[in-house]
């Protein structure tokens, strides 16, 4: 049975990030072919905030057989009519979580919708097993939470670059890469601090990274140290040069719903350096290095030790794989939605889901 789905663009405008991109794609026309999809846009501020409180409701009242999808922005009040057929995709928790790392427009208007979306909301879809659990402890108990992963491309074109990354030659500078809007959720002081760790201890190390500034305060803006490159955004073709030249992805962020340059980069075979804790551990498995960002001195020594003991060279020929890995399990959650649309809940009632009603 084919469906009418409308879906949320209404945020889309300009730079599209790598969330934004997800989000666009997933829910792509061709991706849930022969469903009648309706892509909604909006030209300005004003008018995407008039469409998510007042115009896409409106649209469900008038069109009753309609599935209404926001894959970016909750869905507004007025949407709590929508019952059943209102679905959110939820790349995080961190709207409610981490208040404190929030910017204003977050606070001010995301925030409140995401919370009331808990209480009314009864279709969730997840990017990964670990924002589902997180999911579950916020929401109503009757509502389905399913998982949907995304498949990662290889958008930066890394899919070329020659297999494994040998250890820096004698004399040459461990290169880390560090990829993500600067905001406080990304903790760019911490992979500062391992690498200012690693150069006292005597391991000379560079820390390249790509990211426009978002919002928050960061005194290494200011004032920053001699081994710390600021490259701002970057084109594909400008952050596959970066890539071909890092040793390795470093993130030291406090929390995430996924981590999706943490995949994109393993296309190039680039081994991930991530802190410990659930997310980390589900998406990089045994392709992963983990390092506790509270600890510099104690990961700044974990990361020397696996350079010099080959465990970058064996974390870069298992990064591959786990893309790979990866992006089976997005194409057996991309059909069970496919199912979903078919035939509703039922389609989650085997496993495979993270929760259901």
């Amino acid at each position: 049975m084919s469906r009418r789905i409308y879906i949320d663009q209404t945020h889309l405008r300009g730079h599209v990030t790598g969330i934004e991109r997800v989000a666009r794609d997933l829910f792509a026309p061709e991706q849930l072919a022969p469903h009648d999809v309706r892509l909604l846009r909006s030209r300005g501020l004003p008018a995407m905030i008039a469409a998510q409180q007042i115009g896409l409701p409106l649209r469900g009242l008038r069109d009753r057989d309609a599935l209404f999808v926001f894959p970016g922005f909750p869905p507004g009040p007025l949407c709590a009519a929508l019952g059943d057929r209102c679905i959110l995709y939820v790349h995080d928790t961190f709207l409610l979580t981490r208040p404190e790392d929030l910017s204003w427009k977050s606070r001010l208007y995301m925030a409140p919708s995401f919370g009331l979306a808990m209480r009314y909301g009864r279709r969730f879809l997840v990017n990964s097993r670990t924002t589902g659990r997180e999911l579950r402890r916020l929401c109503r108990p009757d509502a389905l939470v399913a998982l949907l992963r995304p498949a990662v491309g290889d958008v930066f074109g890394l899919a070329g670059l020659p297999a494994g990354r040998p250890a820096p030659a004698p004399g040459e500078p461990l290169r880390l890469l560090a990829i993500g809007t600067i905001e406080p959720r990304k903790d760019y002081p911490a992979a500062i601090a391992i690498v200012g760790a690693l150069n006292r201890m005597g391991v000379p190390a560079e820390l390249h990274v790509v990211g426009r500034v978002g919002w928050g305060r960061h005194a290494f803006l200011d004032d920053p140290p001699a081994f710390l490159t600021l490259h701002g955004y970057v084109d594909d073709a400008g952050l596959r040069r970066l890539v071909e030249r890092s040793h390795l992805l470093i993130s030291t962020s406090k929390a995430e719903g996924l981590g999706l340059p943490l995949l994109e980069v393993q296309h190039g075979g680039l081994p991930v350096a991530a802190p410990e804790g659930p997310v980390f551990a589900e998406v990089l498995g045994a392709s992963g290095l983990f390092l506790r960002p509270d600890d510099p001195e104690g990961s700044a020594s974990a990361l020397a030790a696996w350079a010099r003991g080959g465990r970058l060279a064996a974390a870069a020929d298992a990064a591959r794989g786990n893309v790979s890995a990866w992006n089976a399990a997005a194409r057996a959650d991309a059909a069970r939605f496919s199912d979903f649309l078919a035939r509703g809940v039922a389609a989650y009632a085997e496993s495979g889901t993270v929760a259901t009603t």
